[in-house]
């Protein structure tokens, strides 16, 4: 075992051991929402500073938590409730003794509350992109729903509908309506409205036109049919179907769960109940129903403002920095930093460390090139002899720098980076949580410190790692990736371009960057090569103008070569060619960057992440890539990640919208896939390329997420009500012509028990979540996405394919379920469609048991399928698909009470048929005979 891996776990352990000494009040800062004796501290919401200044939002938030805190107390039974909420006030919207932020941003929020960008809508919603049971990214409201007291006619109170889009993002549950399928077809071959609970009532109604006249009841189900709600009901559940009804104070559970209705809640928590999957989370596992009868006090609210932004970079200069060029690349990227992506107007200090600190730079504050250049200056251009590192002492002087403008620290940001092992770095563990910053760390090499990143994580920065690969663009990756905060994409440095090969002498390294016409203002072009002078630069733009290495500004001491495009840059393929005259091997690389150039029409983004940042072999790592313009996804894309270890080459990896495997959801933009290609413990280092070709089909219609039903209307003694009609989430922007390109760092993740040399197969095929049934007379359809030999990857060898009539046996005794023959089904490569037909055969006196509630009449019946690998690793079981055999009627069918009248109606008018045609032929037989009577009694006058 290495050094580090045996000193590891002893730092490890002396960490945790600080950690736990300090006050929880500490640990909170930074560390997101916290649980604590039933009530919720830090949840934050904040307000995107494109959205106008109005009082009047920050009292509808009050209220809408405070009304939310109640209800969510009284529909968890007691359990939990909002204690501690922080609203982020825009630093655009004028002072009012709001305090001074600490380590809030919106990046972090819980809840954000801004405008779709152009486009009309107001559905409040949460980004899921996670499993069931895992929580979401942030919810989302406009201004208009928190301030147009109308929307709540259609959503309900707003407090019951922050407590629906809680469970989204906390608890991971989904939603229990579905508006693609309003209705279905159940066990017993009646229409039912897709519901939960079941006992909510209404009445069909077709809506010709929004008036009330023209809204008609009908018996028949029609297409553009609607079930219209009473709006006085007796049932109590469910806030994830409709929490706008008044009677509605809970979740379902198993008593109240319609497992029947085709929504997404059974789909991806296969049939389980909303309130089932709440009380097996973490919350409930540490939570117990308050004593008495007294509701929870209300909760206390904070309102913060970030005020000047000021960022320390606090620099690694000990002897490790001059190993693998990692001062050149530091050099490099904190140019580029301190040149380009940070914001006008805001404060910078520069301080560096090997045992002991120095403050190299005061606070700077930057309105011009030339303060940007003074910056520059002060970078370290040479390392100590010093092995040592106290990334302690470097803090501190980061510390100071940043408190000669206000006094203490709060709101600040450190970028911390090193190379260097610090064993003492948990001795200033405390000062850092009380500081207030946020410190975004950067791990140069393999020998920087394995606690590095809990700075980060307690203070909720930014974690990345730069391997000693030479032609990786980590570092300034890293940089870029680094940005106020404050939400407004207009603002933000958009990342076109990052590449880097090594490349032979009197060789070239050439490419295209696509620049769209959602970006193009203040763009640049950035090189960087090894050895002493530039190399031979040539750059067209689309309309074939050339930039020769003349036109770009040098750093020879750095060996950067930068080209601004002033204005706005022309839209379109621009080629770049770089021509090493080196006479020996050099890394040459390029990075472009660009900002938004219309602030009506934000730019298309790509934002990279993990799941979990730390790991353990044979754990596997899930990518994921958020790409959209605004909020609407961008589909089709190609998404590629590339992943590079501390050692060896770097795996890349393409990430799929398909909605299989890692990707939960089909064309939400967020592409994803599983990692498990790991070469050596340690640090991996995430990037993620996406280009997107011109296409018709670049955006998708609407926006994804869990969302809060609106309800067009109600019935009320028995006139139907109609609401304002919903507003449509219409896309808004032109297609891309040239389409486009960006890259985005994913920070890094670190992994742990990786065994030496090749691994052995213990990864199973990742479990199938899309599988669907349809029956077509007496057989039945399955499709589903296949899954590969390992996870989403290769090629499965089996499938196992159980069937049941009874829900029960086939959720918790699958390998006792009835097998259906799969023999001649061989699996496809991942991610292609499977398609299996075949005749269900179930006895209606077999020994299964029957599902509560339903007759014998009933074939309703339940599917469930798993894969296996080559050498027997099998799948987790995969969502539960279910189908009724009967085949339904001909006509367009009728909800069951209207079915049996007309059946009646059909039956009595048979009988009078068949009563009047017997009269027909009797009186048709009588006057036959009479007239051959005649005919006889007029042959024997003759």
């Amino acid at each position: 075992m290495t050094q580090r891996g045996i000193a590891g776990p002893v730092c490890n352990l002396k960490f945790v051991t600080l950690l736990v000494a300090l006050s929880s009040e500490l640990l909170f800062l930074g560390a997101g929402v916290q649980l604590q004796d039933n009530g919720y501290n830090g949840l934050l919401i904040a307000i995107n500073p494109q959205v106008p200044e109005n009082q009047n939002l920050i009292s509808n938030i009050k209220e809408m938590i405070t009304e939310a805190s109640f209800y969510l107390f009284n529909a968890t039974k007691r359990r939990v409730f909002f204690r501690d909420i922080k609203i982020l006030i825009p630093a655009t919207w004028k002072a009012n003794n709001y305090s001074k932020i600490k380590q809030e941003s919106y990046e972090k929020a819980n809840v954000i509350v801004t405008d779709w960008h152009g486009a009309h809508g107001d559905d409040p919603y949460t980004l899921q992109y996670r499993g069931c049971g895992k929580g979401g990214k942030y919810i989302h409201f406009t201004p208009n729903f928190l301030l147009n007291d109308n929307l709540t006619a259609g959503y309900g109170s707003r407090g019951r509908v922050f407590v629906h889009e809680w469970a989204h993002l906390r608890w991971g549950v989904f939603d229990e309506y579905n508006n693609d399928k309003p209705f279905y077809i159940n066990g017993r071959n009646q229409i039912k409205v897709t519901r939960c609970s079941s006992d909510i009532t209404g009445i069909l109604c077709v809506k010709r036109s929004l008036p009330q006249e023209n809204c008609i009841i009908s018996k028949l189900f029609k297409e553009g049919c609607t079930f219209i709600y009473n709006s006085t009901q007796n049932a109590t559940a469910s806030i994830m179907f409709m929490q706008s009804l008044s009677s509605v104070v809970e979740f379902c559970n198993a008593s109240t769960h319609n497992q029947e209705a085709p929504n997404l809640q059974n789909r991806m928590c296969s049939l389980r109940s909303a309130w089932d999957v709440i009380t097996d989370s973490a919350d409930f596992h540490h939570s117990f129903p308050m004593n008495g009868t007294e509701l929870p006090p209300p909760p206390t609210f904070s309102l913060v403002q970030a005020g000047d932004k000021v960022v320390c970079l606090v620099l690694d200069v000990s002897s490790k920095m001059a190993e693998a060029d990692r001062l050149l690349q530091l050099q490099q990227a904190a140019e580029f930093y301190l040149m380009q992506i940070v914001e006008i107007h805001t404060f910078v200090g520069i301080a560096s460390f090997d045992s002991k600190g120095e403050v190299r730079a005061q606070l700077h504050q930057i309105n011009s090139n030339d303060d940007r250049k003074l910056l520059v200056s002060y970078l370290p251009t040479t390392v100590s002899a010093k092995t040592e590192v106290s990334i302690c002492s470097g803090l501190k002087k980061g510390f100071e720098v940043a408190e000669k403008l206000n006094g203490k620290a709060y709101g600040t940001v450190m970028v911390l980076v090193t190379s260097g092992d610090d064993k003492l770095i948990g001795n200033c563990l405390p000062t850092v949580l009380s500081s207030g910053s946020t410190i975004h760390s950067i791990a140069l090499g393999s020998s920087a410190a394995p606690n590095l990143e809990e700075l980060s994580r307690l203070t909720g920065g930014l974690k990345f790692f730069v391997p000693d690969i030479s032609n990786s663009n980590s570092m300034i990756d890293a940089f870029s990736r680094i940005s106020s905060g404050t939400g407004d994409v207009f603002q933000q440095r958009i990342q076109l371009e990052s590449t880097g090969e090594n490349v032979k002498p009197h060789h070239q390294l050439k490419n295209t960057v696509t620049v769209d016409s959602t970006v193009g203002n203040d763009t640049i072009f950035l090189v960087t090569w090894q050895t002493s002078g530039p190399p031979e630069i040539m750059l067209f733009d689309p309309d074939g103008r050339k930039y020769y290495t003349d036109n770009f500004i040098t750093n020879l001491t750095f060996r950067t070569a930068s080209l601004w495009i002033p204005g706005t840059a022309k839209p379109g393929h621009w080629t770049y060619t770089l021509n090493n005259t080196h006479h020996s091997l050099q890394a040459l690389k390029v990075a472009v960057t660009s900002r938004a150039s219309n602030s009506a029409v934000p730019p298309a983004t790509v934002e990279a992440f993990v799941e979990r940042d730390s790991l353990h072999f044979p754990q596997p790592v899930m990518i994921y890539a958020n790409v959209r313009q605004g909020f609407y996804p961008i589909l089709n894309a190609t998404v590629t990640a590339t992943v590079e270890p501390e050692t060896g080459d770097p795996v890349t990896l393409r990430l799929l919208d398909d909605g299989a495997g890692a990707d939960v959801i089909k064309n939400d933009g967020i592409y994803s896939r599983y990692f498990f290609s790991f070469a050596v413990n340690g640090r991996y280092s995430l990037k993620v390329h996406v280009n997107h070709s011109p296409s018709i089909s670049t955006l998708a219609h609407s926006i994804p997420g869990s969302h809060a039903m609106y309800v067009p209307g109600y019935t009320a003694n028995g006139n139907i009500q109609m609401n304002a009609p919903r507003k449509s989430v219409g896309r808004n922007g032109e297609e891309q012509k040239w389409g486009f390109s960006r890259v985005s760092s994913g920070g890094s993740f670190s992994v742990l028990g990786v065994p030496a040399g090749p691994h052995p197969d213990i990864f199973p095929p990742c479990k199938i979540i899309d599988l669907e049934a349809v029956n077509v007379e007496e057989e039945l359809t399955l499709s589903w996405t296949a899954p590969g030999e390992d996870f989403d990857q290769g090629q499965a060898t089996s499938y196992e394919i159980r069937m049941s009539r009874s829900l029960e046996n086939i959720q918790d005794d699958f390998n006792n379920a009835i097998l259906v023959n799969t023999s001649k089904r061989n699996p496809q490569q991942a991610g292609i469609r499977e398609i299996f037909t075949f005749s269900p055969q179930i006895s209606t006196n077999g020994p299964e048991h029957q599902p509560n509630g339903e007759t014998h009449e009933s074939h309703r019946i339940y599917v469930a399928i798993r894969a296996m690998d080559r050498n027997s690793l099998k799948s987790a079981i995969s969502n539960i698909a279910q189908a009724s055999l009967f085949t339904p009627p001909n006509s367009d069918p009728v909800p069951a009470r209207d079915y049996l009248i007309l059946k009646g109606v059909l039956t009595a008018m048979g009988l009078i048929g068949i009563i009047c045609l017997i009269i027909v032929v009797t009186h048709h037989t009588l006057n036959r005979k009479k007239r051959a009577d005649k005919k006889e009694n007029g042959t024997k006058l003759l």
